[in-house]
């Protein structure tokens, strides 16, 4: 069956998937109308919290997550996980510092090798989930151990200092345009250009298409497992980026670099308002929720509470936000369900 047109897949995914689409957006809102609640409420206590310094730097932070979740929301639009990811940002950022410790290779060859392995690690992930059929939460759960096995492997002991790094090449941590850290202006680039590809091509509304409704994407001929398999790709290219940024912001890498860190990734993703059942959400809501758990990683300390509240947070932020989507599927499924049998 020839592929399906731009208006067909439209037709398909507007219902449920455009009212899970609206609400996300809604969430979105909420989620900006809470970090404004959280910041006036933090800066009575510590009136530091709204510097323009301290807030430069939760931006910058979240910023790395933020480029991550990107990838993680891509592939979490199709009804799948990557539990991988930090493993990937992981051995990313490893790699990219000792191939850069030693002065031999230059910093735009190493930053593309980077983004380069993080893809092809990405592509393996992609290869299992979508041509072996291996379910997307087993097959990243088994590579997550893989690649940071390998990770460990390689790196022993060893640890590459921020003095082995050339000169400047964290400079673009601490570094801004206009007032605005580089970080953030890349990673609103990068949601800008994704925002487009998911709105305005084929390929993205066949993401949509996917996660929506995978038996109507079928029929209408778009091809799932491809798409499966790009999203998984783009996810390990995304995380190799956020494994350059990784080294520029921390500088000291080991290889337990980024350990932990698929919990605030995925929950990014999530309370952003991508749904964890596939066929709603947005890159900026993605992005957005970053921003709302480096706020709370920030404003625990400066209010006198442990940063261990930060696993709790992030596994409760997630629960909250599957149980939230799961409860609107199933009023939606229902209503669906009555309006057909009139």
């Amino acid at each position: 069956m020839a592929d399906a047109g731009p208006s067909a897949i439209a037709a398909r995914t507007r219902t449920p998937g455009g009212r899970l689409g609206g609400l996300a957006r809604q969430r979105e809102v909420g989620l900006l109308a809470i970090l404004v609640v959280l910041g006036a409420a933090v800066s009575f206590k510590a009136p530091q919290f709204l510097t323009v310094a301290n807030l430069s730097q939760v931006a910058v932070l979240a910023s790395v997550t933020a480029v991550a979740a990107l990838g993680e929301a891509l592939v979490i639009l199709t009804r799948n996980v990557d539990l991988s990811v930090e493993a990937t940002i992981g051995i990313v950022a490893y790699v990219v510092a000792v191939t850069l410790e030693g002065h031999t290779v230059a910093a735009p060859v190493a930053i593309a090798m980077g983004i380069g392995l993080g893809l092809v690690l990405g592509i393996i992930n992609g290869i299992l989930v979508a041509f072996l059929r291996v379910p997307s939460i087993v097959a990243t759960l088994g590579t997550l151990s893989v690649f940071r096995g390998v990770d460990y492997f390689i790196a022993g002991s060893h640890q590459v200092p921020l003095a082995s790094l050339p000169d400047g090449f964290t400079d673009a941590a601490r570094s801004d345009l206009f007032g605005i850290p580089l970080f953030v202006i890349l990673t609103v680039a990068l949601v800008a250009v994704g925002t487009v590809i998911l709105r305005s091509t084929r390929f993205g509304r066949q993401i949509y298409a996917v996660g929506s409704n995978p038996e109507a994407a079928a029929v209408l001929g778009i091809p799932s497992r491809l798409v499966v398999f790009a999203v998984f790709a783009l996810c390990g290219a995304l995380a190799g980026v956020a494994g350059v940024l990784w080294v520029m912001e921390f500088g000291t890498i080991n290889g337990t670099a980024a350990t932990g860190a698929v919990l605030a990734i995925v929950a990014a993703a999530v309370v952003g308002g991508v749904n964890i059942f596939g066929g709603s959400g947005t890159l900026a809501g993605a992005a957005l929720g970053a921003l709302f758990l480096g706020f709370v990683a920030n404003a625990l300390p400066l209010i006198g509470l442990n940063q261990f509240y930060l696993q709790a947070i992030y596994g409760a932020v997630i629960l909250v936000a599957i149980s939230t989507d799961a409860i609107i599927v199933r009023r939606l499924q229902r209503s669906r369900t009555r309006r057909s049998g009139r």
